[in-house]
This record gives structure tokens, C-alpha cells and sequence, in this order.
């Protein structure tokens, strides 16, 4: 392939304070088994250790879907090799297994129900928590991770912006921007030190505190650093087997056998219309095809009975990684916009290929949108969801073009009949 590169992209699924805090923490995207991971993990306790640090032990990019067995390391397996609190977060950030002394760091003891939107993982004998948690349990663990000091967290920043520069992004949109974002890239705005435009989408629960700090003289909103909208989860993700699906996984979790829901249409249509009186857009992350197609019709809800008319972009479906075909038609409609991520197939064919086998085809239907009268770079856009996967944009036309990593058969390309072209996959990064 010899890419037709723009000049100008843009990245249109981007988590800058969590990449900027992958690139500090052990990465673990190249542990091929379970054993190999316990083994980082060992040396990376005996480190600290030596080099006199005290505190958590980090790890994100697990691919436990990758490994030959594909199971978590218990807690009981965390804490023979260190007393330290102990997170290894899945490179999809919607599962993580945590030690004891993480567990406990975050509050939570054996008989702890699951939270709203989460699951506890449980010895399916004892009930005892296996360390394993998922969605909204997975981040009470991640919460209780000390913040970092504020030149900490700054510097973090910087070396997130840089990556994404590096790769050719000028216009930038963060998808679960932090309230302290805004701000510290106000800052970095005014000294002349940001090299692109960043757009904002706020967790929906802080949209109106951050649209009130961003406005006015002394808010944070600048010409490159702007407040686009909010963020809702409809599901959880393919790989965590969370995703909403239509029609069951093959190896479903326990008690989940299509996955796991988050919202119901009419949860999302609130989101909609809190959204449209800011005059802002709604995100939502829907990957399975049973949350896009509540997604949608939320849409419909909206549309029909909440507002006589439609604002130019009222929702973007982000993912959106499996669509049932009868859905396709309904992407193509004023105020609506497909966010994908086409890099992810790439990470996610051992996992498609296990759980979803009978659903490979609707797998990222690319053609089909675009059919559909999708216009890439408008609405039908690409993106990474960095740190879940690298923002390096080849990753992103290599399985739009060939539905596959160049390292494997082509008869494992899964849905070949949906792969585009070089430049209309280019186009999908072009800013509008």
C-alpha cells in the first residue's frame, strides 16, 4: 500500500489525559500469554522496589482475548507477587483485574454488590470476587488511583498532544473530557504551545458544569479549544463481551448473553434534548448492534416528539462496530453522524472470530454507509479511540482498504465485501 496521506487530519475519537497517561504506565500490548504478563509484572514490582517508588502498580493494553488461554490473572495470582495496590487495565478500558489491595484501596470488600452499569466478577463457587471487573466496576478501581500533581498531569498532557501532532493531526476531538481539560489546554492555547485544535465532549453528568466554564470572558472556550458537546455509554465492548448485541455470543459471560445494555432509547433522547439546548452534540458510544440500534431509535424519539426540527448535528453514534443491516438505511439522515473506528478490527479478530462467528459481516459495514449516502470526512468519520488502540492513522486505512492485518490469510479478511478504497478512506480523516 503506498498511502495517499493529507496533509491536515483529524482525529475524531480521542482520549488525551488517558493516553497521556498510557504512555507513562507499562505497557502490556505485547504480552502474548497470561504467564508473560504475570512476568512484567513481577519485574515491574522488583523496580520499584529498588528504585525506592512508592505506590500502584499500572498496566494497560491487556488483550486477554489474544492469549492462548484467554483468562485474567486472579487476584490471588496479583498479590503473590506484590502487597502493592495492583491495576491492569484491558487496552479497551472496559475491564481491568485488580489485587486485593486495589480492591480494597477502592472500598470494596467481598459481599460488595455490583454497581449501576458494572459487573463484579465472581468465582461462580465460592462468590468471591475474582479481581476481574467490568464497565462502571472496573472504574471504582480505576478512581481510586491517587491524581497526580498538576505538573504531573500537564506533562502528560504534552507528551499526548505531541503523539497526535507526530501522526499528522491538526484538529483533535477528546471523547470523556475531564473537567480539568478545558482549562489546562487554555492554558497550553495561550502560550502558544498547542500545535491543533482540540473539541471537547464532556461525561453528560458534567455538561453543564463544563459549558458554564467554558463560556464567558473568563472561560476556557478558545478559537482551538472548544466545548462540542456530550457523552453517553449505551453498551460496553466486544472484547469485555459487554457489548449489546442483537443475537447472542457465542461464549457469553455468565447471566449476559447478548451483553450489556447501559441506557434505554429514552435515556438517550433525555441526552439529546439537554444536549440541543446547549446547542451541542451528543456522543454516544454504542459498539454492539443491539445499542446502535437503540441509538437510533432514540433518534427517532427525539426527532419526532421532543423538537419540531433538527440541528445540523444533533448525534454521533461512535463505534458502531456491528450494524444490522436493516438499520444501515437509517444512518443517512439530517443531525446524525457515524464516528468509527476501522483500527479496531485489527485488535479484534481473534475476538470476533471466538464470540460473534455468525456475525462477521455486519462487522464495520463501511460500504454499506457510505451506500447509504454517508459522506466521508462529513458524516461518516474516522478516528482512532486512543490509548485503546495507537493513533496512528495506517491502522485505520489498512483495515478500511484490506479488512485485515497484512499478517494473516486473506481468507480471515472479515467482511471483505465492505472494504473501500484508499482515498475515500483518507477522506474519512479529512477536516470538515
Amino acid at each position: 500500500m503506498t498511502p495517499m496521506r493529507p496533509r491536515s487530519l483529524r482525529e475524531a475519537h480521542a482520549h488525551l489525559p488517558w493516553h497521556g497517561l498510557a504512555l507513562s504506565m507499562m505497557p502490556l500490548a505485547e504480552c502474548k500469554t497470561r504467564e508473560e504478563c504475570l512476568q512484567r509484572i513481577s519485574e515491574e514490582s522488583a523496580r520499584l522496589d529498588r528504585e525506592g517508588i512508592s505506590g500502584w502498580i499500572l498496566a494497560s493494553g491487556a488483550r486477554i482475548a489474544a492469549w492462548p488461554d484467554p483468562r485474567w490473572p486472579t487476584r490471588e495470582e496479583l498479590d503473590r507477587l506484590s502487597p502493592r495496590p495492583c491495576a491492569l487495565m484491558s487496552f479497551d478500558h472496559h475491564s481491568l483485574a485488580a489485587s486485593s489491595a486495589a480492591i480494597a484501596a477502592a472500598g470494596l470488600r467481598d459481599d460488595s454488590p455490583d454497581p449501576p452499569g458494572g459487573v463484579i466478577v465472581r468465582d461462580p463457587i465460592t462468590h468471591r470476587p475474582t479481581g476481574v471487573f467490568l464497565e462502571a466496576a472496573a472504574q471504582l478501581i480505576w478512581s481510586a488511583i491517587p491524581e497526580p500533581p498538576p505538573e504531573i498531569q500537564q506533562a502528560r498532557l504534552r507528551a499526548a498532544i505531541a503523539d497526535l501532532a507526530r501522526h499528522g493531526f491538526t484538529q483533535v476531538h477528546d471523547l470523556l473530557a475531564p473537567d480539568w481539560l478545558g482549562p489546562a489546554l487554555a492554558e497550553l492555547s495561550d502560550a502558544g504551545q498547542l500545535p491543533l485544535s482540540v473539541a471537547l465532549f464532556a461525561p453528560l453528568d458534567r455538561l453543564d458544569h463544563q459549558a458554564r466554564a467554558a463560556a464567558g470572558p473568563g472561560g476556557w472556550s478558545r478559537p482551538d479549544v472548544t466545548l462540542a458537546g456530550g457523552k453517553l455509554f449505551a453498551d460496553g465492548t466486544l472484547n469485555s463481551r459487554t457489548a449489546a448485541m442483537l443475537h447472542p455470543y457465542r461464549d457469553p459471560l455468565p447471566g449476559l448473553p447478548r451483553g450489556k445494555p447501559l441506557l434505554t432509547r429514552e435515556d438517550i433522547a433525555a441526552g439529546l434534548a439537554r444536549c440541543a439546548d446547549l446547542n451541542l452534540t451528543l456522543a454516544v458510544h454504542a459498539i454492539g448492534d443491539a445499542a446502535v440500534r437503540t441509538t437510533l431509535d432514540a433518534f427517532d424519539l427525539f426527532t419526532s416528539s421532543l423538537r419540531p426540527s433538527v440541528p445540523s448535528c444533533v448525534l454521533r453514534i461512535e463505534h458502531a462496530e456491528l450494524i444490522d443491516e436493516a438499520d444501515i438505511p437509517r444512518f443517512h439522515r439530517p443531525g446524525l453522524i457515524a464516528s468509527l473506528q476501522p483500527c479496531h478490527l485489527l485488535a479484534d479478530i481473534e475476538a470476533l472470530e471466538c464470540s460473534l462467528p455468525h456475525r462477521l459481516d455486519r462487522v464495520l459495514p463501511i460500504r454499506d454507509l457510505i451506500n447509504a449516502g454517508l459522506e466521508p470526512g462529513r458524516t461518516l468519520l474516522f478516528g482512532s479511540d486512543v490509548p485503546v488502540v495507537r493513533p496512528d492513522p495506517i491502522d485505520s486505512i489498512t483495515a478500511a482498504t484490506i479488512r485485515r492485518r497484512p499478517d494473516i490469510p486473506l481468507s480471515r479478511a472479515i467482511a471483505p465485501d465492505q472494504a473501500i478504497d484508499e482515498a475515500t478512506a483518507w477522506q474519512c480523516f479529512r477536516p470538515g
